[in-house]
């Protein structure tokens, strides 16, 4: 049988906020960004909450990590309003972009692996103002274009030390040979991974001068940890979701929390 939130133990907002350290004012703006199902009210306007509303600021907090605080906030919201499909799409793409950041991570190893042959004392070979095109020198025009880039992109690398492409010594225009298009490939991948251009200007120069992968190590192990964290996070969001979403069932026998009506 369905059971009544309101008629179960009262809650009032510092009794959730103490739980998670909040202040009674959070829980507040929770409420009325729709994180929370709307209050009860005392014969005097008071907020009254349940065990439902508690269950719905652990769902949200247990979210945030994974997904982060505006999305965790439309997860709740699509729940609350009886929309759990729009929550669970919303939570499927959140997952899409973390495996898509995985494949960038390994995409970047894969990219360096393949480019340290290009990072030794030869890599520098034919590079210098006068010398002939190679067969892997490019322009900036078809090079934007192979990393799905405006060329204005690659100026701007270029001012942020990224890349060093010279000049032709007739036309001056810009020319790329195959280490400036490792760099660039690499600058493109890092800034897919969420990398500042004033955190990858140091590796890409580290792997100028070092060679090899060893000079971002430190950087990859980081990147890893930092997807399986928020992995674990999303795991950790999913299980207390369900608990709320259990408990909404229970609370309103229909499959899906449907809350009293906000005033206007």
């Amino acid at each position: 049988m369905a059971r009544n939130p309101q008629s179960g133990e009262r809650l009032r907002p510092v009794d959730l906020a103490r739980e998670h350290g909040l202040s009674t004012q959070a829980v507040r703006n929770y409420e009325e960004a729709g994180i929370l199902p709307a209050a009860g009210r005392t014969p005097h306007g008071y907020r009254t909450y349940t065990s439902l509303h508690a269950g719905a600021l652990r769902a949200f907090l247990a979210l945030v990590p994974g997904h982060g605080h505006r999305t965790a906030t439309s997860i709740m919201r699509a729940v609350n309003e009886g929309a759990a499909e729009e929550a669970f799409r919303l939570i499927d793409e959140s997952h899409a972009q973390l495996l898509d950041d995985r494949r960038t991570l390994q995409a970047v190893e894969s990219a360096l692996r393949d480019l340290e042959p290009l990072t030794g004392p030869e890599s520098g070979a034919g590079s210098g103002p006068a010398a002939a095109s190679g067969p892997g020198d490019m322009f900036i025009g078809p090079l934007a274009g192979k990393l799905g880039l405006r060329p204005a992109t690659l100026r701007k690398w270029e001012r942020a030390g990224l890349v060093r492409p010279r000049r032709d010594p007739l036309t001056g225009y810009r020319v790329y040979d195959e280490a400036d298009v490792r760099d660039a490939r690499l600058a493109h991948q890092l800034r897919r991974g969420g990398y500042l251009l004033e955190q990858i200007a140091p590796l890409i120069a580290q792997v100028r001068t070092a060679g090899g992968l060893e000079p971002l190590e430190a950087a990859l192990c980081d990147w890893h940890g930092r997807l399986s964290t928020r992995g674990r996070a999303m795991l950790t969001g999913a299980a207390q979701l369900e608990v709320y979403l259990r408990e909404a069932d229970e609370t309103e026998g229909c499959g899906q929390p449907a809350p009293s009506p906000r005033p206007g």
